[in-house]
């Protein structure tokens, strides 16, 4: 196995951990997949995530031919991940969990408006929702390409939400960054609802994290360049 993929599928166990442990997912329900050359390496079907090894994540090809390779059966979600990274060129990795909030929505097929600028980090002025088909099936792989048209996260009706990330780093950040917002718009419901952003302000929004916001870590203040040392004069 080559050092990079191993890096990889230890990365996508950590991840999936982390999954739970930011409170975002429970038990086994969500998965995690990433883009390694010509095949995806998706988090298997039904294995806790404290017993889960580099070893046991899936190998699927991404030629669509099915063929996939490991110890254990890749996610039964594996559909809308193969699709999505298939279509996604500027995506590299894909995290779909349950998170409280935006599966609350989800389950009210409620989608997220622009109740906070960080909606800008998305792709849009809203969250889609996509529409309900039962998990698993290519079906549900097609609403959810449909919601996430220009987007990079979406909610899946009735059951949970998908980010996408040019690393895994980033589509777990989305993850997380989407069931904040989830919460603070279902808590803004609760007081006569959210004041909702201009499609200018949101694009506006948009325009800066293109410049520094959203390259690294997320929200940090721009690197001050460090003074460059002058040489110092030769001794004759």
């Amino acid at each position: 196995m080559k050092r990079k993929e191993k890096a990889l599928r230890e990365e996508i166990v950590a991840r999936c951990r982390e999954l739970n442990t930011s409170g975002i997912n429970q038990g086994t329900s969500g998965n995690i997949s990433a883009r390694f050359e010509d095949r995806m390496l998706i988090s298997p079907s039904a294995i806790p995530y404290n017993e889960l090894g580099p070893e046991m994540i899936a190998s699927v090809a991404l030629d669509g031919s099915g063929d996939w390779e490991g110890p254990k059966r890749p996610s039964t979600e594996w559909r809308f991940h193969l699709d999505l990274l298939r279509e996604r060129s500027d995506s590299q990795a894909v995290v779909h969990a349950h998170p409280p909030y935006a599966t609350t929505l989800a389950i009210a097929r409620k989608e997220i408006p622009a109740c906070h600028y960080m909606i800008a980090a998305f792709g849009g002025n809203n969250i889609r929702c996509a529409g309900y088909a039962t998990f698993g099936t290519q079906e549900l792989s097609e609403l959810a390409l449909d919601a996430m048209r220009g987007r990079s996260a979406c909610l899946l009706a009735n059951h949970g939400m998908i980010a996408i990330g040019e690393t895994l780093a980033k589509a777990m950040w989305r993850a997380i960054e989407l069931e904040t917002i989830a919460r603070q718009y279902y808590l803004s419901l609760q007081i006569g609802g959210p004041v909702l952003l201009s499609d200018a302000a949101v694009e506006l929004t948009a325009q800066g994290f293109a410049g520094y916001g959203l390259q690294g870590n997320p929200g940090a203040p721009p690197r001050k360049k460090k003074a460059s040392r002058r040489p110092r004069p030769e001794k004759a």
